[in-house]
């Protein structure tokens, strides 16, 4: 049976979301299309997602140095564990999130930072960095209001290229991108820019 992990990144109500919905019309392409697989949903803004705080330094400290650490640090850095290995355990990942100030929100950069594990998604060797994640395929589905994708707006876009370049790090290179963007600049043509990238969305999540 093929895993799906779909990380929601968005405290909206899907009704309320762009990248929800969008993520949603992608989910039930691929559901059709793929009817015995397992869709497990990660909301970054209904569970506990640590940030790299001081409990999470002093304990990656104390773990180098092969002493006890405190309940609280163990408690977030077996967090942070349980969170990679869910990552690991899936053979395809759904990320779905809003463009937000030239970046994505700020507990998927804090989800980023619990997968992100040497020995785990990556290793170092005397050649480099090695990914071990790379038998993943990941789909990518944002929201943006803006247009970011072209002209003098690409400049300003750290969503996409970060996420890409962090998978790449974890040796993934197989990875789908759906966009809906301009909603926000063009508000009269909103809807029928949203009903083209659903239908974009649509094709793409039969094919994942």
């Amino acid at each position: 049976m093929t895993k799906v992990l779909y990380v929601k990144v968005n405290p909206k109500a899907d009704e309320f979301s762009y990248s929800a919905r969008l993520a949603n019309a992608f989910l039930d392409a691929y559901q059709t299309e793929n009817p015995d697989s397992q869709v497990e949903l990660l909301d970054l803004y209904q569970t506990n997602i640590p940030l790299i705080d001081a409990d999470v330094l002093n304990g990656w400290g104390k773990l180098a140095a092969g002493t006890e650490l405190s309940e609280t640090e163990a408690a977030k850095i077996n967090r942070m564990g349980e969170l990679v290995d869910q990552f690991l355990a899936a053979d395809k990942v759904v990320f779905s999130a809003p463009f937000w100030n030239f970046g994505y929100p700020p507990l998927f950069k804090a989800y980023i930072d619990s997968i992100a594990v040497a020995g785990k998604t990556f290793k170092y060797t005397e050649n480099g960095s090695v990914g071990l994640a790379g038998d993943k395929k990941i789909a990518l589905v944002e929201a943006r209001g803006g247009i970011y994708s072209e002209g003098p707006g690409m400049e300003l876009q750290h969503t996409e290229s970060y996420l890409k370049t962090v998978l790449a790090f974890f040796g993934v290179t197989d990875v789908t991108v759906v966009l809906t963007e301009g909603m926000a600049a063009d508000p009269a043509n909103a809807d029928n820019i949203f009903a083209a990238a659903v239908e974009r969305a649509r094709e793409a999540g039969s094919k994942f």
